[in-house]
């Protein structure tokens, strides 16, 4: 496998040390998860002892002051291991919109607590049931009574909920009538989630466990202080984090590239059928090294949009795209995967279904494919907006 162009000391070290603990948390743990629809926790906690998902605190707050560079390592590393890095990888992408835009109160109250592990920001309220990937036609209210804030309306598709201390919601704090744009008047909250009352939470079950709930909020109310930054610039912050979310899941999706192309690579010189290894056969070769080939390529924009982040260069579309290469790269992988495995691709005890499953999710979630061919051919190409 191609690596080591980007790998700093740094990387290589943070690669070994993620290997040191999926070693401790083999197919058979993830296997368990999946089939009783469990959360990982032993795994969390055991990353959490690391300091890794610190990784983008920055120091004085008790962190690891990391670039989003070195943090998408440790996402990559977790799933080239068969692993499943959706558990944790909000609390590295959620950071953001606290050290950027967040007050020196609520900074002190949250970073370093989050980083040494006494609580876990994991959960991100944003969509609903009705707008969808239209972010700023949602109707959650927030509506400011004194030193407080009452939260009604309805969320789905928001994930870690129900093991999260905290969660960072965006709700509409001005009706859309009253602002002349349509991405004013929405504004980011930090909702302490330990006692909370006026929130009921309701699973989602999927076909990928992730902890998927729907969220109604009767009345919640919650202290004036949990406001991010100024009302109604929510959907601003909000944005703002979405370049390291997109390099983070394509860092993702490119692990699980990787391991599938391990694995398949390996059966498929391991495997006899006719007197001969399927690996000799162009027909199973060729697919497996495309599927490589698009990979390393996705690697290239991956590291080329996570440079100008931390250069603090704009990004979009390099992260755009990275997310879309990687996603679609890891899909290839995977569909190589499961074909060359034949039968066994779909039984339970060779992993390949399970995280067929998984990395599926990436070419819809944290955002579309085709939104980002939409951002594309609008911001980069200049032609007309299409939505």
């Amino acid at each position: 496998m191609m690596r080591g162009f980007h790998d700093t000391e740094l990387r290589a070290d943070l690669r070994a040390a993620i290997d040191r603990i999926c070693a401790d948390f083999a197919d058979e743990y993830w296997r368990d998860l999946d089939r009783n629809r469990a959360y990982p926790e032993k795994f969390v906690d055991a990353l959490t002892r690391t300091g890794c998902l610190g990784a983008l605190i920055p120091e004085e707050y008790g962190g690891l002051g990391l670039g989003v560079g070195d943090a998408s390592v440790i996402l990559e590393q977790i799933n080239a291991n068969g692993a499943n890095a959706a558990a944790v990888h909000a609390q590295l992408y959620t950071m953001g919109a606290i050290v950027r835009h967040g007050s020196a109160e609520q900074k002190q109250a949250s970073l370093p607590a989050i980083a040494s592990g006494q609580l876990r920001l994991q959960a991100f309220a944003i969509t609903e049931p009705t707008a969808g990937t239209d972010t700023t036609n949602i109707s959650t209210r927030a509506v400011r009574d004194g030193d407080s804030y009452v939260v009604t309306g309805q969320k789905v598709f928001a994930s870690r909920v129900q093991h999260s201390d905290m969660m960072l919601l965006l709700a509409r704090t001005t009706p859309r009538a009253e602002v002349q744009k349509k991405s004013a008047g929405l504004s980011l909250f930090l909702v302490d989630l330990r006692g909370v009352e006026g929130l009921t939470v309701q699973p989602i079950r999927t076909m990928v466990n992730h902890e998927t709930n729907q969220l109604f909020f009767d009345n919640m109310r919650i202290p004036a202080a949990a406001l991010i930054g100024e009302e109604g610039e929510g959907f601003r912050y909000v944005l703002d984090g979405m370049n390291a979310e997109r390099i983070l899941v394509a860092a993702e999706s490119i692990g699980d590239g990787r391991w599938f192309i391990e694995r398949v690579r390996r059966y498929a010189t391991e495997r006899v059928v006719f007197g001969r290894p399927i690996g000799a056969n162009q027909g199973v070769q060729f697919p497996i090294a495309r599927a490589y080939v698009g990979i390393e390529a996705a690697d290239l924009m991956r590291w080329r949009a996570s440079d100008l982040f931390d250069a603090g260069e704009d990004c979009g579309a390099e992260a755009n795209m990275a997310k879309l290469l990687a996603s679609e790269a890891s899909w290839e992988a995977a569909n190589a995967a499961i074909q060359f495995h034949g039968g066994y691709g779909f039984a339970e005890e060779y992993d390949i279904e399970r995280k067929f499953r998984e990395t599926r999710l990436y070419q819809v979630a944290p955002i579309s494919t085709n939104l980002i061919l939409a951002y594309i051919g609008e911001h980069v190409l200049g032609m007309p907006r299409s939505f």
